[in-house]
This record gives C-alpha cells, sequence and structure tokens, in this order.
C-alpha cells in the first residue's frame, strides 16, 4: 500500500512542478522580491516619519502585476480540459499569489522600518488580485496585469477623497479601515476571483 501512495505523492509533486514552471511562478516570484527589496531600500532613512502610502502600493502592484503573467498558461486549450478541476486550482492560483505578494513586503518590513499596516496590505493585496482576475478573464494571461496598473494609476492621480466616486477611485491608498477601500477591495477580489475561477483565461 505504501508504494501506490508514494507514486501518488511524487506524480502530485511532479505535476505542482510543471504547472509552477508553466505558470513562470520562479521569474515572478524573483520580481515580486525583487521590487519590494528596491522600494524598501528607497524608503529607509524617512526620518521616522509617516511613510507615502504610494510607496507600499507601489510594491504591492509590482508583484500582482508580475504574478499575473502566470494566470494564462502557455497551452490554453489545456486550461480547458475537463480532465482537471480548473476551478479550484484557479481560485487557489489567485489567493496564494495574492499571499506571497503580501507576504514578500511584510517579511521585508521586519528587516527595516515599516511602510504599511498588514490590514493594508491584506486589502490592496486581495482588490489588485481580483482586478488581476478580471484582467486574465477579459484580455488573457499575458494582460491581466492591465486593470492593476489602470487602477493604480486613477489612485495616483485621483482628486482629493472628498466624495464617494473619489475614495472609490482612491481605494488603494487610503488608510485602513476606511468603509469605501474596505468594500471596493472586497468586490474586486470576489468578483474578480469567481469570473477567473468560473472562466479562466480569454484564448
Amino acid at each position: 500500500m505504501r508504494r501506490p501512495t508514494r507514486v501518488r505523492r511524487l506524480t502530485r509533486a511532479r505535476g505542482l512542478t510543471l504547472y509552477a514552471r508553466s505558470r513562470r511562478v520562479p521569474a515572478s516570484l524573483a520580481a515580486v522580491v525583487i521590487s519590494a527589496v528596491g522600494v524598501w531600500a528607497l524608503a529607509r532613512g524617512g526620518g521616522g516619519g509617516p511613510v507615502d502610502p504610494r510607496l507600499p502600493v507601489l510594491v504591492l502592484a509590482a508583484g500582482v502585476m508580475a504574478a499575473s503573467i502566470g494566470l494564462g498558461g502557455q497551452d490554453l486549450a489545456l486550461d480547458r480540459t475537463a480532465a482537471i478541476r480548473w476551478t479550484a486550482r484557479r481560485t487557489a492560483h489567485v489567493l496564494l499569489c495574492g499571499t506571497a505578494v503580501g507576504t514578500v513586503l511584510l517579511t521585508v518590513q521586519v528587516i527595516g522600518d515599516p511602510m504599511a499596516a498588514t490590514s493594508f496590505v491584506v486589502r490592496d493585496c486581495a482588490g489588485l488580485m481580483g482586478l488581476a482576475g478580471l484582467g486574465a478573464t477579459a484580455a488573457g494571461g499575458r494582460y491581466a496585469w492591465t486593470p492593476p496598473f489602470a487602477w493604480l494609476s486613477l489612485a495616483f492621480f485621483a482628486p482629493p477623497p472628498a466624495s464617494a466616486p473619489a475614495r472609490v477611485a482612491s481605494w488603494l491608498l487610503l488608510p485602513p479601515g476606511t468603509a469605501a477601500a474596505t468594500w471596493t477591495a472586497s468586490v474586486l477580489a470576489v468578483v474578480g476571483t469567481a469570473a477567473y475561477a468560473v472562466a479562466g483565461p480569454r484564448r
């Protein structure tokens, strides 16, 4: 009974390895780490004052955009075969990407000056990954980075958040606990992840 179990484990491990390689996970993870370390280095020596929220948002957006390339595989026909439970796998992929991006930033903060609260990181990672999921569903994995980039640009140039539409537009930069930012991120995360999990990347 042990040999079939070992075979199944080896087969599963090889399958995960091939999946990670086909989704460019090593290259994406390297890009996430490099961007986080680079921005952290720029943010050092701030004199103990408040950190510009654009810095951690830039790290998270860059990490999500790097990871979003893996939302589409090299064989689009394989992404739709019924032999693989793609819904669960796609959901896990989005969640793991968001977790990895946020964990890298939080880990970098441990060895240096803090840039963002954990709740801020979780909220922005969730919303950005939802946007990436929508991008992959609408335009394919190759262009999944475009919605996160577009909303990042919108947040940077949005007017002061004095009204509800302005707070929705600039949700990425708002402090943790802001209701409009939390709801916007939650809706984007749920809708984007669900759309990608069910429909998959566009051909």
